[in-house]
């Protein structure tokens, strides 16, 4: 049969070739004719041959043509390499905790019930519900119960869950911080929402605003620190923007993407604590482990449970039970607990030796956010952000501007680059300061060498 498909595939066998009868096929090649009779049906129902009543059997007029190979692409300039990854919200990869993953993994896999192993409940794994809303109570300060936890594939896919259940709900306009990521503003305009910017001062956005637009019906934030520009919301703002939501029946959408990452005092708790009933929290495992585990939460407020789960649906995508176990066992076992203390002890000694770095390579640059988080904002005078990456470019790093951040209908003129700190693993972040230092060079001894530590 294999050989029939390929000498049509190829071309050997060309459309509209008649083949021999059942019998004389089986008699040249020694087979019984049900044999070649069953290869000619099974042929046809496939659609490379046509059985003729009464005229035998035929190649189907079908493409027969071989696969041929592309021309390759005319050669183009090839971009310059890019070894050092220094752009914003890239974890550590290489600092997994592999071994305790696998240890959570296998004891989530033997001690599973069977019916573990059948379609993924929407809501997600009452376990990991359960696992998540204890940790974020203590963590993050979150008034949650395991009900209100929806388990999705990260932050992208709950907000895309969020927006969707927006626009049905009637809402025409969201609220969003003018620096934040397109990624997030595309989201939502694809749900059908207008977005509208906030300015965002040394307090965080200016949520005051929000009464003389023309009514949003929602507002997305970065509360605890502000991507990308690091500052937090102050606590007046916090209760104001509540008050808000709460006087005009509008939500607020919490990211609070690495929450969990504060270096000079205890993390501020999430905003959803002080208004948990008009704030919808996004939560990830992204900064803290790694993004390709897809885990991520939303805790919703209870009368949005419902359709949060009907929106996420049981088509859509959604987490494995093996990690979502896994995870469970990972936060229950205090193996969580363990690895974030561990990172934010390496991201702050990091970000210590980039501020070190910079302050002495360029003395007129000015770093700018709260001592969180995996970037810093760097604005240095006479010199725009495009400028600067291009010249990180040619030192085979990856920096990004903060114009990239930038929403369409901002006003604000603020420039410079967003460098991120924790990416390169251990071995390379030396290599990856040091490519830094002539992109931010001033006016140092040449003979000096870099502060790399």
């Amino acid at each position: 049969m294999e050989a029939l498909r390929e000498a049509i595939r190829t071309g050997r066998l060309a459309p509209g070739t008649r083949l021999p009868s059942s019998r004389v096929l089986a008699t040249d090649l020694g087979l019984g004719r049900n044999t070649v009779v069953r290869v000619y049906s099974e042929l046809i129902n496939e659609g490379w041959l046509i059985g003729l009543h009464g005229s035998g059997t035929e190649v189907a007029r079908r493409s027969a043509e071989p696969l041929t190979e592309r021309e390759p692409p005319r050669s183009q300039a090839a971009p310059p390499r890019l070894v050092h990854d220094l752009r914003p919200g890239r974890p550590d990869l290489s600092s997994f905790p592999r071994e305790a993953w696998i240890r959570a993994v296998k004891r989530a896999v033997t001690t599973a019930p069977f019916e573990a192993f059948g379609y993924i409940d929407p809501h997600g794994r009452g376990e990991l519900r359960s696992a998540i809303a204890r940790y974020l109570a203590r963590a993050r300060g979150l008034r949650v119960r395991a009900d209100n936890v929806v388990v999705c594939s990260g932050a992208a896919e709950g907000l895309r869950i969020v927006a969707a259940m927006l626009a049905k709900a009637g809402v025409t306009t969201v609220a969003i911080e003018e620096f934040g990521l397109q990624t997030q503003r595309e989201t939502l305009s694809k749900a059908g929402l207008d977005t509208v910017p906030i300015p965002v001062d040394t307090d965080g956005a200016t949520v005051s605003i929000l009464d003389t637009n023309p009514a949003p019906g929602a507002v997305l934030l970065t509360p605890t620190h502000q991507f990308p520009l690091g500052v937090a919301l102050q606590s007046d703002r916090r209760a104001a923007v509540v008050d808000w939501a709460r006087r005009r029946d509008a939500l607020i959408i919490e990211d609070d993407y690495d929450g969990e990452f504060r270096y000079d005092r205890s993390p501020v708790g999430a905003l959803q604590g002080l208004g948990h009933d008009r704030v919808i929290y996004l939560g990830t495992a992204s900064k803290s482990l790694a993004p390709g585990l897809r885990l991520g939460w939303l805790v919703v407020p209870d009368h949005l449970v419902e359709s949060t789960i009907a929106e996420k649906g049981w088509a859509e995508e959604t987490v494995g039970f093996v990690n979502q176990l896994a995870m469970t066992d990972f936060v229950e076992s205090g193996a969580y607990d363990r690895h974030i203390r561990a990172m934010r002890a390496r991201y702050r000694r990091r970000r210590r030796q980039l501020i070190d770095v910079i302050g002495r390579y360029a003395p007129s640059a000015r770093v700018t956010g709260m001592a969180a988080g995996l970037h810093v904002v760097v604005d240095q005078p006479g010199r725009t952000g495009a400028e600067l990456v291009r010249r990180a470019a040619h030192e085979q790093l990856t920096i990004e501007p903060l114009s990239l951040f930038r929403h369409p209908a901002s006003t604000s003129d603020r420039d410079g680059v967003v460098i991120g700190f924790a990416a390169p693993p251990p071995s390379a972040w030396s290599s990856a300061l040091d490519a830094l230092v002539p992109v931010l060079r001033s006016q140092v001894d040449p003979g000096s060498e870099p502060a790399a530590g």
